[in-house]
């Protein structure tokens, strides 16, 4: 990295809702060039308080942007929600579209840091200068579509927690303009904690950009890149079919969850598949604040994403459309993570011996916020659930995050990846169906550990410069970080090339999995249910999917860990934390 343009420092808000004191600061210019801002910055922060319960007063929720954000980059309208999970007891950050980043940028904000608890239930209102807490007036049962329906007029962006959060519910998300969910790990949950509603900005300001001749010349460059992608932009890409289309591609597989994970092929995949919605539904494109790839699909309400789809789906062997994205629609209202709520109903369904699907399946996400039924077994979220019940391996889910809609017996990448993952089972930590199904940049053997360690480490730090200066995964199926340290040199001033972002990337990984260390983290939760080593999947037409060798998973454990600086325990070396610097 060359000479750091000494006028870029992120601002931020820090706000106590239990004194109700609002404090305007700017980050000093190094501490800013070194975490860029994001999921970055954002883990810097939980740094300072590694060992706080995630419903502790003073354990913060983190709302922060990256440093592209209101530039003219393609795809960089993305930002972060982090917290310690009330899931999993973990690092947690989640990746948010919207208009949120926007708004908090041309408000002149960076970051907002969240401590506290309020007296009474309440709304953060950001009107550019102006920060207000109100108490609300919005039922706590209210469908979270009213409280973005009451802000219309505001003419900002909306974040909130539902009903779900104020029951309870350890997998509670946080949506931001009816939309967009931060939804993974229970960060909704957070927010009730702190008995906090909703967040409401609006900024009317404009952003700066260091070089703007520079800036187009790296859009043009993305953009061609984006047009040149069949992933993205291609006669099957998720621009024309969004996530779902990848349903065809994991059922074809054999890598499509279901039942629970005892099987992978759902012989009715084709009742929820992109060319079904697009025959039934009819959607239109609908797309973050200046994304060209437009991967959202709404047909008066939204078209539920890949995960959702396969989840609500095949996970549960249900084939009826109609339910699914009734569940979809549900859970946006009440406001929870759809992946973990399925994944729970489906573990629910096996410890039974049962089945729900169609309006069955429907009832059980209503139940989640009811007194009535199942809905405390529920709230639980499938670890939980699975031990109170006295079955805890009939829980898919590491670190007591649940997995999503890639079965790890067929893409031995994901496998590693899922473990590795510091917020538990997470295909975004890295994402291996890149290379191992797309086959982008290159293909790799998806039946093999060979090279796998090194391939997700770099994926892991890549994902975590992604997160960190605001930008969208879908755009790297098409451009490369190059282009992107082209476009964050030309809106910051800042002369980073991939490599300088790559260290950063390592930097904020091993930080995280520092931060678990301390938060009692191991090589014990670094593991897949038992299942996926003793248990075959479905085989299919060439294919076998078969159970996973335990020690060949040990093996890319172990070389994962020494390439990640970690002892064989799976904590960070001494001399790895001294560089770090903490």
């Amino acid at each position: 990295m060359q000479e750091k343009n000494r006028d870029f420092a992120l601002s931020a808000l820090f706000i106590d809702l239990g004194t109700g004191d609002v404090q305007k600061t700017t980050f000093d210019p190094d501490l800013s060039c070194s975490f860029l801002g994001g999921r970055g910055i954002a883990a810097g922060l939980l740094a300072q308080q590694p060992s706080a319960g995630p419903l502790e007063d003073d354990a913060p929720l983190i709302f922060s942007t990256g440093p592209l954000t209101g530039s003219r980059i393609p795809a960089s309208a993305r930002m972060m929600i982090s917290a310690f999970s009330p899931l999993t007891g973990a690092v947690c950050s989640c990746s948010v579209g919207g208009r949120l980043a926007i708004m908090m940028k041309r408000a002149g904000i960076d970051l907002i840091r969240i401590t506290g608890r309020s007296k009474n239930r309440t709304v953060i209102e950001i009107d550019n200068q102006d920060v207000r807490l109100i108490t609300s007036t919005i039922p706590v049962d209210a469908p979270l579509s009213s409280i973005f329906d009451s802000y219309r007029s505001f003419k900002g962006s909306v974040a909130a927690a539902g009903h779900a959060a104020f029951l309870g519910c350890r997998y509670a998300s946080i949506m931001v303009d009816g939309s967009f969910a931060s939804g993974r790990g229970g960060l909704g949950r957070v927010m009730a904690a702190k008995n906090l509603q909703a967040v409401a900005i609006r900024g009317s300001g404009k952003t700066k950009v260091y070089d703007r001749e520079q800036e187009n010349l790296a859009r043009t460059d993305i953009i061609r890149l984006f047009d040149a992608s069949p992933a993205i932009m291609g006669r099957s890409g998720i621009s024309r079919y969004g996530t779902a289309a990848l349903v065809d591609l994991m059922a074809s597989r054999r890598i499509m969850p279901t039942a629970n994970f005892r099987r992978t092929f759902f012989e009715d995949y084709r009742s929820f598949s992109a060319t079904r919605i697009r025959e039934k539904e009819n959607p239109k494109h609908h797309a973050c604040h200046g994304c060209p790839i437009a991967c959202k699909k709404k047909a008066g309400r939204d078209i539920p994403e890949f995960e959702t789809l396969s989840h609500f789906g095949a996970l549960n062997e249900n084939a009826d459309l109609a339910s699914i994205i009734e569940a979809n629609t549900i859970c946006n209202e009440i406001g929870v993570d759809t992946i973990t709520a399925a994944a729970t109903i489906a573990c629910l369904a096996e410890i039974r011996l049962q089945r729900y699907t169609g309006n069955a399946l429907t009832g059980k996400v209503r139940e989640i916020t009811s007194a009535k039924g199942d809905g405390e077994l529920l709230r639980m979220g499938s670890a939980v659930l699975a031990r109170e019940l006295g079955a805890p391996e009939k829980s898919m889910s590491v670190k007591s995050l649940e997995m999503p809609a890639y079965d790890p017996r067929g893409v031995y990448g994901m496998a590693l990846a899922y473990c590795t993952s510091t917020r538990g089972a997470c295909h975004l930590r890295a994402y291996p169906i890149a290379h191992e199904i797309l086959r982008k940049p290159v293909s790799t053997d998806r039946f093999s550990f060979s090279g796998k360690a090194r391939i997700i480490k770099i994926a892991e730090d890549l994902n975590a410069v992604v997160d960190t200066i605001g930008a969208c995964k879908f755009a790297f199926l098409g451009a490369s970080l190059e282009e992107y340290a082209k476009g964050l040199s030309a809106v910051t001033g800042l002369s980073y090339d991939t490599h300088d972002l790559l260290k950063i990337g390592d930097d904020i990984y091993t930080l995280e999995r520092y931060i678990n260390t301390l938060r009692g983290f191991t090589r014990k939760d670094d593991y897949l249910p038992q299942r996926f080593y003793t248990e075959a999947g479905s085989h299919g037409p060439g294919i076998d999917i078969n159970p996973i060798d335990s020690k060949d998973f040990e093996e890319a454990l172990d070389r994962y860990y020494r390439i990640r600086g970690c002892n064989a325990d799976g904590t960070i070396t001494k001399e790895r934390i001294r560089r770090l610097g903490i």
